[in-house]
Formats: structure tokens, C-alpha cells, sequence
């Protein structure tokens, strides 16, 4: 026991070691990207597609179909138990799905594609000592791989999850149209009265937390992968477990803090 606490404790400073280093490379980047360079701009850029455009069609089926369940469980499931909750089915799918499920199910699903993407690559470049080529030619691997990846998920998780939440009311809406018969006016007049602007803002605050964590976790495999296509395989799936495992355990503690300030 005292061997494994050891080992966690010092994997943990491991990590807050790298996200300094991740920190600072990142403020690095963001200034020169201001000086005008021409290629830091087209890296992000192309980070910003691959981790937010290309992710879009996973995230709205899955926001689709979340939402058109949730509806269906409150038109079929809790229609028996509690009598006339079908009135309100459109509060039943917007807080739980704009407070927790759109954030959640978002960096759930871009920690399984992105994730595991991004500590294979770098990985890779770790084990073909690509990356010790990127220091010979005077070039900081973690500005270069590291912080327009950072700089992606934290820009495009909170634009995927709104895109998530307004689809998985529309998901919700078709279940209830088709299901029960409930209007449009009826299904979205009821949603203003449930939710505030505290309940948006702590569901868009949650999705900076885990692009941040994604990107940490992700990263952090990938360059420290060793053991050539064994290592490569074992730091993706390390960093989807544990990154998925953190957004997890992070939704918790979240979830306190902005209940705390609402």
C-alpha cells in the first residue's frame, strides 16, 4: 500500500510538473502567434479542425439520441410513477442535458476520439524520435505539439457542447411531438422557467475543465511513451481511461463549486 501511494503521488507531481511546462508553452505560443508567425497560426488552425469540426457529427448523434431518451423515459417510464409530468417534459430534458449531459457526454466522446489521437501521435513521434529531431533543429516540442492542442480543446468543447445541447433538445422535441403529442410552443415555453444563466454558465465552465483535461492527460502520455508500438497502444489507452475517469470525478466536484456560487 505504502509502494502504490508512493507510485500515485508521484505520477500526480509528474503531471503538475508537464502542466507548467504546458502552461508556459502555451503562453510561449500565444506570443509569438502575436508576433505574426505565419505557422503557429495554420498549427492551430489545424488543430481546431481536427479536434472541433471533425468531431461534430459523433457529438450531435450522440446528443440527438441522449436527448430523444430522456424524453421518451419521461413520456413512458415517468408518466406511470408521477401523473401529468409529461407537461413539463421540456424542463425533464433541458436541465439535466444543459447542466450535466451536454458537458459530460461532449468531453466524454472527444476524449474517446481526440484523446486517444492525440497520444497516439505523439506517442508515435516519441518512439521514431521525431520529437528528439524537433530539438535538434531548436524547435520546443511542447509549444509545437503540445500548445495548439491545449489551445483547440479549450476553444472548441465549450462551442460542441452547445452544439450538443441544442440538438439534444431538438431530440427531446421529436420524442415528445411524436410520442405524446406535445406542441412546440408548449415544449419550449416551459424550458425559460427552469433555467437560468446559472445553469448555462456552469455547463459551458464544466467543458473548460475537461478540454483542459483532455488535453493534459493526452498529451502527457503521448511524451512520456516508451516501448515502441506496445508503448504507443498502452499511452492511448491510458490516456482515454484516465482522462475519462478525471472529467468524471472533476463533473462532481464542478457541479459543488458552481452550486456554491449560484
Amino acid at each position: 500500500m505504502p509502494s502504490l501511494l508512493d507510485g500515485l503521488l508521484t505520477e500526480i507531481g509528474r503531471v503538475a510538473i508537464f502542466a507548467k511546462d504546458l502552461a508556459l508553452a502555451t503562453r510561449d505560443f500565444l506570443r509569438k502567434r502575436r508576433q505574426g508567425r505565419r505557422g503557429d497560426f495554420l498549427l492551430l488552425i489545424e488543430q481546431l479542425e481536427t479536434i472541433g469540426a471533425k468531431s461534430v457529427p459523433v457529438v450531435l448523434v450522440t446528443a440527438l439520441f441522449t436527448g430523444m431518451v430522456l424524453a421518451l423515459q419521461a413520456s413512458l417510464t415517468l408518466e406511470v410513477k408521477l401523473k401529468g409530468v409529461t407537461q413539463f417534459i421540456g424542463r425533464t430534458v433541458a436541465l439535466p442535458f444543459i447542466r450535466e449531459l451536454g458537458p459530460v457526454l461532449t468531453g466524454l466522446i472527444v476524449t474517446g476520439r481526440i484523446g486517444s489521437a492525440i497520444a497516439a501521435e505523439i506517442g508515435t513521434m516519441q518512439v521514431t524520435e521525431q520529437i528528439d529531431a524537433l530539438k535538434s533543429l531548436a524547435t520546443p516540442p511542447m509549444r509545437y505539439l503540445g500548445a495548439p492542442r491545449l489551445l483547440a480543446c479549450l476553444l472548441m468543447l465549450p462551442l460542441l457542447t452547445v452544439m450538443a445541447d441544442v440538438v439534444g433538445l431538438l431530440g427531446g422535441f421529436l420524442v415528445a411531438r411524436l410520442q405524446i403529442g406535445i406542441s412546440a410552443t408548449q415544449y419550449f415555453s416551459d424550458i425559460p422557467e427552469m433555467l437560468s444563466l446559472a445553469d448555462l454558465w456552469s455547463g459551458l465552465g464544466k467543458t473548460l475543465f475537461f478540454g483542459g483535461i483532455i488535453a493534459l492527460i493526452s498529451c502527457y502520455e503521448g511524451f512520456k511513451t516508451s516501448g515502441g508500438a506496445e508503448g504507443v497502444g498502452r499511452a492511448t489507452t491510458q490516456a482515454v481511461v484516465v482522462s475519462s475517469i478525471l472529467i468524471l470525478i472533476s463533473d462532481y466536484f464542478l457541479t459543488a463549486f458552481f452550486a456554491l456560487l449560484a
